[in-house]
């Protein structure tokens, strides 16, 4: 008996990785939270930081879908649209370089330049706090808050104490903040219940930030967030006066651009450039799901 196969594409946007379907291979699936979680485990599914699934749409070029590794969705994942844009264009879904298309059922838009410059462009961001403090660490900590499609804690490293009884002694190097740990503490935190916060934590330089997160969803730190390079970058136009455009080497030393137009402190306009990539493009067994 001749096993049923379902394909897949595997791709990368800035190290951000992701399981593609397409309209065809995901008819067979229903997309509950343990297919995703299997689907996304790295020891015993195809290993990816979210599923995307991609579909036909009639009034846009395409539809896409996003769930995190743990199966959660409805929210928006930039590195995830902009390899969603890729495959449209690489599978003549689009008309022209530029795309209008539904991610959780929001309209969006973005245009293919190559597979190395991708711009997908954001909605305004929402409920902008700056400069309260959370508690982690065992220390107080100078905190932000942005959401653009996605709610980010937005954390400078020379506010958080290398050791929380020297007041004295700050992070200056973002290789040596314990990312995984305060920012699991953090994206618990009662205020951000019940969703919780996907945490970053940024290193100031003249010409760019160094940025690396902690991604809720995926319950760890990523290479790279798209909406968190965003609120990155907005937040340090408000706090440390960045111009856009921004630009932020991620934690797989990734380039991603974000540029965005600001006026009394509102934005808009705002932009996210940078690669995606095909990994591989494989099958699974349907059995798989059994």
């Amino acid at each position: 008996m001749k096993k049923e196969k379902i394909s897949f594409s595997k791709m990368s946007g800035a190290g951000n990785d992701f399981v593609v379907f397409d309209s065809e291979s995901f008819s067979h699936l229903n997309f509950d939270k343990n297919q995703i979680r299997k689907i996304c485990d790295r020891h015993f599914g195809i290993g990816a930081d979210g599923v995307i699934t991609i579909s036909e749409s009639a009034n846009y070029d395409f539809k896409m879908n996003y769930f995190n590794a743990d199966g959660s969705t409805g929210s928006l994942c930039g590195n995830g649209a902009r390899c969603a844009i890729l495959f449209a264009k690489e599978n003549g879904m689009l008309k022209s370089n530029l795309t209008k298309f539904l991610s959780n059922d929001s309209e969006y838009s973005g245009e293919f330049i190559s597979e190395k410059e991708i711009r997908f462009n954001l909605s305004d961001p929402k409920k902008i706090k700056l400069g309260f403090k959370v508690k982690a660490g065992n220390q107080l900590i100078a905190a932000n808050f942005i959401d653009t499609g996605s709610p980010h804690v937005v954390i400078f490293i020379e506010d958080i104490l290398i050791d929380p009884i020297n007041p004295k002694k700050n992070y200056k190097n973002i290789n040596d903040v314990p990312v995984v740990e305060l920012g699991r503490e953090i994206r618990y935190l009662p205020e951000f219940s019940p969703g919780g916060a996907n945490v970053n934590f940024l290193q100031i330089e003249k010409s760019h930030i160094k940025i690396r997160t902690y991604e809720r969803g995926v319950e760890a730190e990523t290479l790279a967030c798209g909406t968190g390079s965003v609120a990155a970058a907005l937040v340090s136009n408000l706090v440390k006066k960045f111009s856009s455009p921004v630009l932020l080497i991620t934690r797989g030393n990734d380039k991603l651009f974000v540029d965005f137009d600001v006026e009394n402190n509102e934005f808009s306009k705002i932009s996210l450039t940078g690669p995606a990539e095909f990994i591989f493009a494989g099958e699974i067994q349907k059995s798989f799901f059994e």
